[in-house]
């Protein structure tokens, strides 16, 4: 039997409506140090389209307070940059690093909640916050990962008239090929294009 082709970037990204991403956000439980955290980490996916282990990754040297910026740093496969941060993010990153983060020697922005107090283990640790928090606010989605998130982000820039050369920027994609699936879920961009069915319409 020959094998069954899977074509590279032939799927359509799964995401969340502009909407949904609102109410991920408010369901979280802003009372609480560990709600506080997942808010502030929540917002750096959602408002910037951070990878997990980018968001992990943080330091406190990588946050400049005064320019209102954060810098994604450059590691062996990604890109680094350095990006406006957000205020309402910037806002939850200040409340949680003044209220809730232990005081310790390690320089991770964001940290467990329990002693021994360290960075987050590893990135699913952010995806599973991601689901959590899709779960609480009943948002149903077939993707549940913090990758959710940066999807989600690049369709609604895509939606605000943002072309796919500055999504690829902002994502800090590597290969412009990596960027061209979203073109997928621009459907009026893609009808305005389509050619006619055969045989359909005049």
């Amino acid at each position: 039997m020959p094998s069954v082709a899977h074509w590279a970037l032939a799927g359509i990204p799964k995401r969340l409506s502009a909407d949904e991403v609102e109410k991920v956000l408010s369901a979280c439980n802003r009372n609480t140090a560990l709600g506080r955290r997942d808010y502030a980490i929540l917002l750096l996916l959602a408002r910037l389209g951070l990878r997990g282990g980018e968001v992990l990754g943080l330091t406190l040297d990588d946050i400049d307070w005064d320019s209102g910026t954060i810098t994604i740093p450059l590691t062996k496969n990604r890109r680094g940059a350095r990006l406006p941060l957000p205020s309402d993010a910037g806002k939850a990153i200040a409340e949680y690093l003044r209220r809730d983060r232990p005081r310790c020697d390690c320089r991770r922005v964001f940290l467990r909640v329990n002693a021994p107090y360290a960075g987050l283990s590893s990135s699913p640790v952010i995806s599973v916050i991601a689901a959590k928090a899709l779960r609480r606010a009943g948002v149903k989605s077939t993707r549940t990962g913090a990758h959710v998130f940066r999807h989600s982000f690049a369709t609604t820039m895509l939606g605000r008239g943002a072309s796919l050369q500055e999504i690829g920027q902002l994502l800090r994609h590597s290969n412009p090929k990596t960027t061209a699936i979203y073109a997928k879920v621009d459907v009026e961009t893609l009808r305005s294009i389509a050619l006619p069915w055969p045989g359909g319409a005049k």
